[in-house]
């Protein structure tokens, strides 16, 4: 499955692990810390909509960032995660319930995946102040995708992501390790140990020597 195909897959998944919920659960809280399960939706929908406007905009520009080294650029606890933070929960609360935004989401994204099965690879676009392939913004997108989708799950009985989008985040973070990771942990671990949603073991911690220093890999 090419990577295109797997962003419509991670998309689709988030939809359906959230498209039913009553008002009690959409409050509910996430692995994203501040933010119920409305106000991250409401946080994705806008990744979706900074993704069709780097899609549809050329950068005319050689890429300074690639699909692992794009993440590197993210940590949690700046000021600008605070602001994002205060400024997503004000915005959430604005509407009725969480199925206006889950549909705009929806509706969002089979747009970004039509335009990205229709984009040029290789072609330079811009984003977050930095300029990528097409490629690689796909594939950053596919990562955005399966660890929200983890951290809307945290507390609903609902499906994981599926193991393609979970393949993408893997080589995502063994890229930023510089190596395969020696531990049998498998692709949910991963996902949420590597970006700091879960704590390193002590064990774990022995077995990683210093590599565990390394992580978390972003956040």
């Amino acid at each position: 499955m090419d990577d295109q195909a797997i962003l419509g897959t991670a998309y689709r998944d988030v939809v359906a692990a959230v498209s039913d919920l009553d008002g009690e659960q959409e409050w509910l809280p996430t692995g994203c810390s501040g933010w119920s399960v409305r106000d991250l939706v409401f946080h994705m929908r806008g990744d979706a909509q900074r993704a069709l406007v780097a899609l549809a905009t050329p950068a005319g520009a050689v890429p300074d960032t690639d699909a692992v080294s794009y993440w590197s650029h993210w940590r949690p606890g700046t000021e600008g995660a605070r602001t994002n933070l205060r400024m997503t929960r004000i915005s959430a609360s604005v509407y009725s319930g969480l199925r206006p935004i889950l549909d705009s989401f929806a509706e969002t994204t089979e747009a970004v995946v039509y335009a990205a099965a229709h984009t040029d690879p290789a072609m330079p676009v811009r984003t977050q102040g930095h300029v990528l392939t097409a490629g690689d913004l796909i594939r950053t997108l596919v990562v955005e995708a399966a660890v929200h989708h983890l951290d809307l799950v945290v507390a609903l009985d609902r499906p994981l992501p599926s193991a393609g989008p979970l393949r993408v985040v893997r080589e995502t973070l063994d890229g930023l390790l510089g190596e395969p990771l020696p531990l049998s942990w498998d692709d949910v671990a991963y996902a949420r140990t590597g970006t700091g949603r879960a704590p390193l073991s002590a064990a774990d911690r022995r077995a990683l020597g210093p590599l565990a220093d390394r992580l978390p890999l972003f956040g």
